[in-house]
């Protein structure tokens, strides 16, 4: 196989996870890439809303820098505003929300905000919700990406931003007031996780050619079930790659940054 970088391994994962004639709402980054990648390939009918407010563009000129970019808005069917788009999700109009984040916890809860010491006096301060709160609480299915890393995968968050099966407990998100079935994938450079149906933990579905279960729970803080259906992920191949770096993210932006 050829080489690739581990951001270019989450891209390609997060774009197998996208189905043809579907909406997803995308986060800055890699989710765009993913997506743009979707419509190059296997999903021609892939239609995406961006939180500055378009729905459906057509990415002709290129990969959008954020969600705010003119480029989002190019041959939309749809340009309303940032209340507008939010409005398409609660009347159940995006399949997907795939966003990023920095801790993630057993029940597919996100923290965007900061880690260590307290939300006024932070360790490390982070971007903050942007959209992916409501997203979460409001699109049918969530996607994460993140790099795989114990720091990330915690068994208690600093701080919930985007809410996923919140304790675990039947119906949590229900009784919180949310919309859609929640956390549907999680896509890291190593493995993707889904969800248990009845326990609602997180459970590891493939892993990373050359990888062992052993290798991947040593990144994650707490036990981790483990599919009956355990696969190898799929590895991007000489097109896939060409259309990665030469369509999606020809200056590299996003894709050739390194894991810190």
């Amino acid at each position: 196989m050829p080489d690739y970088g581990p951001f270019e391994m989450i891209a390609y994962t997060g774009a197998r996870v996208l189905e043809d004639e579907t909406i997803v709402f995308v986060g800055t980054g890699l989710p765009i890439i993913s997506a743009m990648f979707a419509q190059l390939t296997h999903a021609p009918h892939l239609n995406m809303i961006f939180e500055a407010g378009s729905l459906a563009a057509i990415l002709e000129q290129g990969m959008p820098l954020s969600v705010g970019d003119t480029r989002a808005f190019r041959k939309a069917v749809f340009a309303k505003g940032l209340c507008a788009v939010f409005e398409l999700t609660q009347r159940g109009y995006a399949d997907y929300a795939f966003i990023g984040g920095a801790q993630i916890d057993m029940y597919g809860n996100i923290n965007s905000h900061f880690q260590g010491g307290t939300y006024n006096r932070p360790k490390t301060r982070f971007p903050g919700s942007g959209g992916a709160g409501a997203m979460a609480a409001n699109c049918e299915k969530t996607i994460s990406i993140m790099a795989l890393e114990e720091r990330r995968f915690v068994e208690k968050l600093d701080f919930v931003t985007s809410i996923g099966f919140g304790d675990g407990s039947p119906h949590y998100r229900t009784k919180a007031g949310v919309l859609g079935s929640g956390p549907y994938r999680v896509i890291t450079d190593q493995a993707m996780f889904g969800f248990d149906e009845n326990t609602h933990r997180m459970m590891l579905l493939e892993v990373l050619p050359g990888k062992t279960v052993d290798d991947i729970q040593k990144e994650i803080s707490f036990e981790l079930l483990i599919s009956p259906e355990l696969k190898e992920m799929k590895e991007p191949n000489e097109e896939d790659l060409k259309i990665l770096r030469q369509k999606c993210d020809p200056d590299g932006y996003f894709l050739e940054r390194e894991i810190e």
